[in-house]
């Protein structure tokens, strides 16, 4: 007879690692339980690595827009005050030329949209209109040219062009574009005070 066919053995003998001990051979498999907190001890290692890059991520970008908002409000600010530089001369000339005619040429047609609210209120004629010397001419030109139009014109040299006083018994009542000029002279005048204000204290 032939010699019997021996063949090797694979299985892992019963050792203190079967029991409980620590494996170190490369065929020992971890019980389930074991292999489970592993797995979930490589999970929360790795989700807090993410978290705390991300919150690094985070913050770096939020330096990163504030620094850049910051920047922003200031070029905004530095072109604001460039303009309103360049425009103020512009404005301030309106305010000193174009504006006094313009008192002078909306007197008449205020003093006549006073005289129709006199007439239309039952006032007692003759209604007394007051303007300045150099205004006459023009407020004259303005009026109806109605035979009888119960209005007397008359010269007050106290009056400045722009002013004109109504008086018909004892009502009276005043128009004065001058005084609306100077009160936008004057908030033009804050407006820009106001920005080198600004400018000033950054």
């Amino acid at each position: 007879m032939g010699r019997p066919l021996i063949l090797e053995e694979f299985t892992v003998p019963f050792t203190a690692t079967a029991a409980g001990g620590t494996a170190s051979g490369p065929g020992h498999i971890l019980p389930e339980e074991q292999r489970l907190v592993a797995f979930e001890h490589g999970y929360k290692a790795g989700w807090d690595d993410a978290v705390t890059a991300q919150s690094e991520d985070n913050g770096s970008i939020s330096a990163d827009l504030a620094g850049n908002l910051r920047d922003l409000s200031f070029t905004f600010q530095e072109a604001r005050l460039h303009i309103l530089k360049g425009v103020e001369p512009l404005v301030r000339e309106i305010v000193k030329s174009v504006l006094p005619d313009l008192a002078s040429q909306t007197l008449p047609d205020l003093v006549v949209e006073r005289l129709h609210t006199f007439l239309a209120s039952a006032v007692e004629p003759p209604i007394i209109l007051m303007v300045a010397p150099a205004s006459r001419a023009a407020v004259e030109a303005a009026m109806p040219q109605t035979p009888g139009f119960p209005v007397l014109i008359r010269e007050e040299p106290t009056l400045a062009e722009g002013q004109a006083f109504l008086r018909a018994g004892l009502v009276e009542e005043s128009i004065d574009t001058a005084a609306a000029i100077s009160e936008i002279r004057a908030s033009i005048e804050d407006f820009f005070s106001l920005s080198e204000g600004l400018k000033a204290h950054g």
